[in-house]
């Protein structure tokens, strides 16, 4: 009997499955583990790579080099982390905790019910990403985002988020939070998604044979690099956001709204200013996230059953 296909096995259809493997506990350790990686990467290269996408986004004439002296005039080297602390790192920590923990709950469900791997994992990737949006990234990005595109030089952070307040009420810290979750669905539903088909692919139809290393991290930064198809999400989310003043940019703002200020200003290229750096920003949190979170999923696995009594 011939073998399915990788991409028949491993994305176009979902249902029938070979193999339904049984619901496990609720593995609470991802908490820790989420939170724990999405500190490591932002507080590496991850909000470098934010800044400067942030950067181009929302001055959408500037060129990469151009977005680079900016940044360095603005802060200097420091410049590259502002808004790290401490919104960086409250956002880093919880959405990271919220999305590992809900892609692998839900992931492990779907796979239970008879879904493929990589449809399972692509649809716990969007239920983390809509979890992610609503619980914690919506504030911290409306902050963050102030910091890069506002007139807040020397100013506190309690200051800025009174300012923004001031300007726009309490639902200004919340601007934007319905492209976010677009944004974040589209984003982990891609990533974790796009991964395993690539880990598919790899395979060639040999669905028992162990990946090495170098493919698992292969198919991760694909994953990650094929996830940036959704960045006109990630413009039109900056600009519901941004702190900086524009006559032309309506007074009330909605993705609508803002999808025409954009396209009037600057046409279809607007919607892909920025795209370079969050491709950076995108594999190397899709390796830290989905790579090195397997690599440390398994280690914790294999430690706590060392750690059981054996019959």
């Amino acid at each position: 009997m011939a073998s399915p296909s990788p991409t028949a096995a491993g994305l176009v259809r979902p249902f029938p499955s070979p193999s339904r493997p049984p619901l496990q506990k609720t593995q609470w350790s991802n908490v820790a583990l989420g939170a724990g990686l999405q500190l490591f990467e932002v507080s590496t290269l991850g909000q470098p790579f934010e800044v400067i996408k942030t950067q181009q986004a929302a001055n959408r004439t500037q060129g990469l080099a151009t977005a680079l002296s900016s940044i360095y005039a603005r802060g200097g080297v420091r410049g590259f982390w502002q808004g790290l602390v401490p919104w960086a790192w409250i956002e880093g920590s919880t959405k990271g905790a919220v999305l590992l923990f809900t892609q692998s709950e839900v992931s492990q469900r779907a796979r239970s019910l008879g879904v493929s791997p990589s449809w399972a994992s692509g649809l716990g990737g969007m239920a983390g990403g809509v979890a992610q949006a609503y619980t914690t990234i919506g504030p911290c990005t409306t902050m963050k985002t102030a910091l890069v595109t506002g007139n807040h030089a020397g100013k506190g952070m309690w200051d800025v988020a009174r300012s923004v307040v001031a300007e726009r009420g309490l639902a200004g810290m919340y601007a934007g939070v319905h492209a976010v979750a677009l944004r974040q669905a589209t984003n982990w539903g891609s990533r974790f998604g796009f991964s395993r088909l690539s880990e598919v692919l790899f395979r060639r139809g040999d669905g028992a044979r162990a990946l090495s290393t170098g493919e698992r991290l292969a198919s991760s930064m694909l994953g990650g690099a094929l996830s940036t198809w959704n960045h006109p999400f990630e413009v039109l989310r900056i600009e519901l956001q941004s702190q900086s003043v524009d006559p032309r940019r309506p007074k009330e703002r909605s993705m609508a709204t803002m999808a025409r200020y954009i396209y009037q200003t600057n046409g279809v290229r607007g919607f892909y200013r920025g795209v370079l750096p969050r491709i950076g920003l995108s594999v190397y949190l899709t390796v830290v996230m989905v790579f090195l979170g397997d690599e440390l999923k398994e280690l914790i696995r294999l430690r706590k059953d060392e750690d059981e009594p054996q019959e």
